[in-house]
């Protein structure tokens, strides 16, 4: 229902000249049933940030039912013994609050932005959701056809998330992530009832779930209302999460999507990359260091090189999101200028990255680096939703509150040798794929 932002962009903390500090000096504590309560006190004015983060993701979906994680997502806003269909939202709205929902590969989440004086009852709201849904084909056959319609407009509609779908799925051999957040659309229409209630009864308890709260309150005055609405909710069953290895890659991979709607051409390469819980050492901000040093703005080598220099490209750059419970993904991008063809724009890209390999990168790449990131989310600890969002999807990939505060130490101590070293690991063409979007009209590159 709402389309995640990207929080490795906003989780990026140093402040240039400084010793290194805490980010969110977050309180945590956990209830009886296992359910984990995290508290970032923010004074700055009278509101509050509710979310619930559940441990399970479109990658934890069982064969054949790819998109049942979203599905559930949309489901939960139908009903509870206590709450009529539909009435959930309306309620948090006459309140003066938002509320919304988002499902990834690794994790669901739900938040409510409410004033102070309104959290209890969406700790209410949220706590009866979690174990009273009630779903009957009445609700949940017409929904189906809801996330159906989404994915016709959003994908199918949409040659760049087509090409995206058929990107992924070429990444990934084995591992689900190769399977889209949505769904397959021929597995979304044979989703039911029993599908989303089994889904629902598996996943959905205290003990895989989160609760984080920012805002105007702090933990000693949170914990009463956890214990009340979330703490009296039985345990459910441990879960472990099982999913497949992804195999070994023996070649590269190549895929291309030409429409009519395209406007303009564009080149992606993918790589497979460590996400923070798979990285070794600090490899994992190595490889933020270096997304910035390639493509972070125009001071970047692509940019400057492909755009600026040979005027080969309208745009170009690079990104590394480490926020994945598996694996992580590195990829450079770029669009040619005028009638520039992709392939000179590829062999640009791939100059580049041979230049950064053999040469390295300076000290004063890695310093400038990291000033800009602290740039680009200096203002982040302020917004009362970041901590919640940030704290929420590390604590569900895999990190701990110890590792978000360590932030800024650890990318401080990033030197060129690991971005280098970093660079080499990643930089295998076995292990990526380029995605080629183009105009209908234009010539095979």
């Amino acid at each position: 229902m709402f389309r995640l932002f990207s929080l490795s962009l906003i989780f990026l903390f140093f402040f240039a000249g400084k010793a290194p500090a805490a980010v969110f000096n977050p309180e945590s504590f956990m209830l009886s049933n296992g359910m984990q309560v995290v508290v970032v006190t923010n004074r700055n004015a009278p509101i509050v940030f509710h979310m619930v983060w559940y441990r399970v993701g479109a990658a934890d979906e069982p064969a054949g039912a790819s998109g049942i994680a979203h599905f559930l997502e949309h489901l939960m806003f139908k009903g509870t013994r206590d709450i009529p269909p539909g009435e959930f939202s309306k309620i948090v709205a006459r309140n003066g609050g938002t509320d919304n929902a988002f499902t990834s590969q690794d994790f669901t989440a739900y938040f409510q932005k409410v004033a102070r004086d309104r959290l209890e009852l969406v700790m209410k709201l949220e706590a009866d959701r979690m174990t009273n849904l009630v779903l009957t084909d009445k609700e949940v056959l017409p929904e189906r056809d809801v996330v159906l319609e989404e994915r016709s407009s959003r994908t199918d509609n949409n040659p760049g998330a087509q090409l995206y779908e058929a990107k992924q799925a070429a990444l990934y051999l084995n591992h689900p992530y190769r399977n889209p957040v949505i769904g397959w659309k021929h597995e979304i229409e044979k989703l039911n009832t029993e599908d989303a209630l089994k889904f629902y009864r598996r996943f959905y308890a205290p003990n895989n779930a989160i609760l984080i709260v920012s805002g105007d309150i702090d933990a000693a005055e949170l914990k009463p209302l956890a214990e009340k609405y979330y703490g009296v909710i039985p345990r459910g069953p441990d879960i472990k999460r099982q999913r497949v290895d992804e195999p070994p890659h023996k070649a590269a991979r190549r895929v291309s999507l030409s429409s009519p709607r395209v406007g303009q051409p564009s080149l992606t390469r993918t790589y497979i990359a460590p996400s923070y819980r798979t990285a070794g050492g600090n490899e994992a901000y190595a490889l933020q260091i270096l997304a910035d040093i390639l493509g972070g703005g125009a001071r970047s080598r692509l940019y400057s090189a492909l755009v600026v220099k040979d005027k080969l490209a309208a745009s170009a750059g690079a990104w590394y999101d480490p926020s994945a419970y598996d694996l992580g993904e590195f990829g450079v991008s770029a669009s040619p200028r005028g009638d520039v063809s992709l392939d000179r724009v590829e062999a640009a890209i791939d100059e580049q990255l041979k230049l950064l390999i053999e040469k390295g990168v300076t000290a004063e790449e890695v310093k400038r680096s990291a000033r800009s990131l602290a740039a680009s989310a200096v203002y982040a600890r302020d917004s009362v939703g970041a901590a919640p969002n940030i704290i929420g999807r590390a604590l569900t990939t895999g990190q701990t509150l110890e590792d978000i505060e360590a932030w800024p130490e650890r990318i401080m101590k990033v030197t060129p040798a690991d971005v280098i070293a970093a660079a080499k690991k990643v930089f295998d063409l076995r292990n990526s794929v380029t995605s080629l979007l183009t105009p209908a009209a234009a010539k095979d590159r």
